[in-house]
């Protein structure tokens, strides 16, 4: 199939990209094209406009700011997968990298675009929500950050605001004697999961668990944050016996490839298998 017909601009700067937004209410920003080509050649999107912002300066870095990794929009998915800095303050956001569609994939899809587009089984804007992060933003009004937890308002919808771009997703870093992991079922390799847990933890000196992190993917209309299983864990249960709180809150739907209760049962086993290697890999 072939996309309706569209403008397309490619700003050289941040200014200019949202001047380029706000002069068409039904543009939208191209950022890798990974995920809205596909919608465009389906003709589920139809945008008047396309902002290209591969040309805008500075949107392609990996920053360490001491507590966080800040990591610029257009940063292609597959330099973050292999870059050593993010291995060493963000081992979780590797590790999901890795499940993201297939190489070819991540060589031309971004950090930023894919946490911006929300879709509800998408590894990236799980672990900005599990790990607490920001996302960056700048529009008419000028900069402002949005935290993870208000940031995912529906299926592939967030608050970033008409005219608004963003430019900068903010991850705090990992200490010493985290554990984490990634665990997904999905029917294919590179198929998005039927479900996925995407845990990290934190020991101390002893051995008790400073924090727990856990967000769940596929079994809602964003990523969920798994708040019951973190209470829990940090409450001295084990893996298993924190995994069986992990449907809670959730209704997932059903579809052809898995039903709600099957989906809310991979729920807990997830879970309970992405503790379980986090934990090891802190201890």
């Amino acid at each position: 199939m072939k996309p309706p017909d569209f403008d397309y601009v490619a700003p050289t700067s941040v200014d200019d990209a949202v001047k380029a937004l706000g002069s068409d209410s039904e543009a939208k920003v191209l950022a890798g094209g990974q995920s809205l080509i596909p919608l465009l050649a389906f003709r589920l999107a139809g945008p008047s406009l396309l902002v290209d912002l591969a040309r805008v300066d500075g949107l392609d870095h990996i920053t360490d700011d001491g507590d966080s990794l800040v990591i610029g929009a257009m940063t292609r998915q597959r330099r973050a997968e292999r870059d050593p800095l993010v291995a060493e303050r963000c081992p979780l956001l590797v590790e999901s990298l890795r499940h993201v569609g297939h190489p070819q994939i991540r060589s031309r899809g971004t950090i930023g675009g894919s946490v911006a587009h929300a879709d509800p089984a998408g590894e990236l804007p799980a672990v900005v929500l599990a790990l607490g992060g920001r996302v960056h933003v700048t529009g008419p009004a000028g900069d402002r950050a949005i935290e993870a937890e208000e940031l995912f308002q529906g299926f592939l919808s967030t608050s970033i605001a008409d005219g608004e771009v963003l430019t900068a997703v903010e991850i705090p870093a990992s200490g010493p004697r985290t554990g984490w992991s990634v665990v997904e079922v999905a029917r294919r390799p590179g198929d998005y999961a039927l479900c996925g847990a995407l845990c990290q933890v934190q020991l101390d000196g002893d051995g008790t668990v400073l924090n727990a992190h856990l967000a769940l993917i596929g079994v809602g209309d964003r990523p969920m944050r798994a708040h019951a299983v973190e209470a829990a864990v940090l409450s001295g249960a084990s893996p298993t016996e924190a995994a069986t709180l992990a449907p809670d809150g959730l209704n997932p739907g059903s579809d052809v490839h898995a039903s709600s209760d099957y989906r809310l049962h991979l729920a807990t086993v997830t879970s309970r298998r992405a503790l379980t290697q986090a934990l090891e890999r802190a201890a």
